[in-house]
């Protein structure tokens, strides 16, 4: 995925009509099977394990980033539970790409069983390591790159170079007893690539000779028709920025999208602009892509951002991380005035990636904001700034009369990218039976060259929220969206223990609920009510007894006031 992250379709419908792990059928001895616990409905959290002989491979290992109604939540990971008790049986992880939905889960995986050893092209697994050190994991790495081919375990890997909105992709052949797999990674046909680095078709078509039995294809555009548009095509936009601006040209982009930071360094260089990165993210993987000779940034070009202020502004430009909206991202705080850089009348803020469906509201309010202080943005919704990471249906359907698989599984998207890609796969000459359509958890087994859904396993959202991962539950985010859509009433009574009437009125503290002085004295009678209908059934714990005040206050409450605040009794003892 281009944007190294993405979004989550809202009803998955996962495990309905399914059988659950434990009833899952014996694996033939010469079977493989293929087990995603992530990116299957939704865009991020890619995972798929493939179980061979006993022994297992991962392929990717990512997040999903949190939308509105997860408040308080930092990242989402894959359900590690299905192979929790079987990491001693892990080969490998094998990464296809840097991007934060396919590498940002491996650090928690990694906490568990840290020598997993983890395979990756070279820019890869140096943002990955960049990544664990934060963790303070030393990992154990194999790097790979294209025509390699490498054994771990019964797993006879094979790379592939892949293009994508990121340097060094890889697609990976899976060869075991069972058949051959292919697995694309993200990727697109971009034919005049800015690092010259295209999509190994030939490669390709050699295993397709051969004979792939299951081809687990990148979705997301599979509803685009026709063929994404070519890197190179976004110079003329993002040059007539830099010419055309008065004042600091002031990008985001994703932090790990090297090829577009490539082009707004050279135009910057083309019309005199000196260049800061902002933003910690942005700051370390652009150093190491400069390091590893990913990025080419001329002598002098990139200086301090305090050297950069003392410039005057048409002199001046910046690359920063939050082109999602994300409230913590450089771009945000500049917009929200929470930034040592005031954006101001002159200035251009390019927005030079894709909008993620799910932050559109996120987004147009920090365009707003920087709109109000004067600047001019650029963005995708008017002007030719971003391009897909992702092939479009007329390069899947390429792809798929070049390979001519026995089976597919669509990978990598919403349903509607899933379906819109089985067909595809359909059009072109795979029978529909073996168009699998599969969601996170599902069971693929490959069995005589035969690829079919067999059953379900756990693969539920894992949420991280701080220094806690899977604490937070989707009952604690319920309370969460409660208290800060409807506010929260606390109640203290005091009460006779023997009698279980209020020996004074109870005290009503309110926040986020609006209310006029006196209007919670008039609860007190169904607050009483309840409070006798425990002595009188004889009820004493007083759990239950604080259960039946907030169900009558919450009762109350939302009869006057149409309201469904968090209602937090506290019964003391008189």
């Amino acid at each position: 995925m281009s944007a190294g992250g993405g979004r989550r379709q809202q009803s998955r419908g996962r495990g309905r009509g399914s059988r659950r792990s434990q009833d899952l059928p014996t694996l033939p001895r010469d079977g493989l099977r293929i087990v995603p616990l992530g990116g299957l409905g939704e865009i991020g959290r890619n995972m798929t394990v493939f179980e061979h002989a006993g022994r297992l491979l991962i392929v990717d290992c990512g997040v999903l980033f949190p939308e509105e109604h997860q408040p308080g939540v930092d990242v989402i990971l894959p359900d590690f539970s299905w192979i929790r008790d079987r990491l001693d049986k892990v080969d490998a992880i094998v990464l296809t790409h840097g991007h934060e939905d396919h590498i940002g889960g491996v650090p928690y995986l990694l906490r568990e069983r840290p020598d997993i050893p983890v395979v990756g092209s070279r820019l890869t697994l140096a943002f990955l390591e960049a990544k664990l050190q934060e963790h303070r994991i030393t990992p154990v790495t194999v790097q790979v790159s294209e025509d390699d081919r490498r054994t771990f375990g019964p797993f006879d890997c094979e790379f592939v170079a892949v293009n994508h909105s990121i340097p060094d992709g890889l697609a990976v052949a899976i060869r075991t007893a069972a058949g051959l797999v292919l697995h694309t990674g993200d990727f697109k046909m971009d034919q005049f690539p800015l690092d010259g680095r295209v999509t190994d078709l030939r490669a390709f078509a050699r295993l397709g000779e051969e004979g792939v039995d299951l081809f687990l294809v990148d979705s997301t555009n599979a509803e685009v028709p026709g063929f994404t548009v070519s890197e190179g095509e976004l110079s003329p936009a993002i040059e007539a920025v830099f010419r055309t601006t008065p004042g600091r040209v002031i990008v985001s982009s994703f932090a790990s999208h090297v090829h577009r930071i490539q082009q707004v360094l050279d135009a910057a260089r083309d019309h005199g602009r000196k260049v800061a990165f902002v933003g910690r993210s942005m700051v370390r993987n652009m150093g190491i892509a400069a390091e590893l000779g990913y990025l080419n940034i001329p002598k002098g070009l990139v200086i301090d951002l305090k050297q950069l202020e003392r410039l005057p502004a048409n002199q001046i430009a910046l690359i920063c991380t939050g082109s999602q909206g994300e409230p913590l991202a450089a771009l945000s705080r500049m917009a929200n005035r929470d930034h040592p850089i005031r954006v101001t009348e002159g200035d251009t803020v390019l927005l030079a990636s894709s909008l993620i469906p799910g932050n559109e509201n996120a987004i147009y309010r920090v365009i707003n904001e920087l709109t109000r202080w004067g600047a001019n943005v650029v963005h995708k919704g008017n002007a030719k700034v971003h391009v897909s990471g992702h092939a479009s249906a007329g390069e899947l359907a390429y792809c798929y009369n070049i390979v001519q698989p026995s089976s597919v599984l669509p990978v990598h998207g919403e349903w509607r990218h899933l379906r819109a890609n089985a067909d595809i796969a359909i059009r072109t000459g795979v029978d529909a039976k073996r168009a699998l359509i599969g969601h996170d958890g599902a069971v693929i087994d490959l069995v005589d060259g035969q690829a079919s859904i067999t059953g379900t396993v756990p693969a539920g959202l894992v949420y991280v929220d701080a220094m806690t991962v899977g604490g937070a539950t989707e009952e604690s985010l319920h309370v969460r969206r409660t208290l800060a859509e409807e506010g929260v009433i606390t109640i203290v009574c005091i009460v006779d223990p023997d009698t279980g009437k209020l020996t004074e009125e109870p005290d009503y503290l309110a926040h986020g609920f609006e209310h006029e002085p006196g209007d919670f004295a008039k609860a007190t009678p169904a607050i009483q009510k309840a409070l006798t209908t425990a002595t009188k059934e004889g009820i004493e714990d007083i759990e239950q007894v604080e259960e039946l005040v907030r169900r009558a206050m919450s009762t109350w409450v939302h009869r006057q006031a149409r309201r469904s605040p968090l209602i937090i009794p506290v019964i003391v003892d008189a």
